[in-house]
């Protein structure tokens, strides 16, 4: 897992994000993905976001979800690591972590104008980025499609 992580601002650094892939049962039993899409940048993603000074990745991780879902969550296992270039040209890391939402609600904001719940599959098709496909799938395979223990449908 990997430890505290810091945004510098310098052009030429790494810039530092973390997020959280949110799985939960649904009302049938089957697995639900969160998906966010951001209309600043058209695209269908997991909720993630640059660290505060001085924030580890895993608060910033629960910091960003919540702040873009309006969900509380649970953090669970780490899911992996994406690595890219920002808009700016930046390198750009995003430490994920597995979450269990446990309570709130979704309000669109400034960022994020769509929260979806939806199946494995309908995920992989919607996400915009094969980064983010690769990593679902990862996730999904090593906890077998399961997002454990947790409410159906309660937000």
């Amino acid at each position: 897992m990997s430890g505290p992580g810091r945004v510098t601002g310098d052009a030429g650094s790494t810039v530092v994000a973390a997020g959280g892939i949110l799985l939960r049962r649904a009302s049938d039993g089957s697995v639900e993905v969160a998906l966010v899409h951001r209309p600043a940048r058209h695209d269908w993603s997991f909720p993630k976001g640059k660290l505060d000074r001085g924030e580890t990745l895993q608060d910033g991780a629960r910091r960003e979800v919540l702040e873009e879902t309006g969900l509380a969550c649970e953090i669970g296992p780490f899911a992996g690591q994406v690595a890219y270039r920002d808009r700016d040209g930046r390198p750009k890391t995003v430490d994920y972590w597995v979450m269990r939402p446990t309570g709130g609600c979704f309000s669109p904001n400034r960022e994020v104008d769509e929260l979806r719940w939806v199946g494995p599959d309908e995920a992989l098709a919607l996400l915009s980025y094969d980064h983010d496909r690769q990593l679902l799938a990862a996730v999904l395979r090593a906890h077998g499609g399961a997002g454990g223990p947790g409410p159906a449908r309660s937000t």
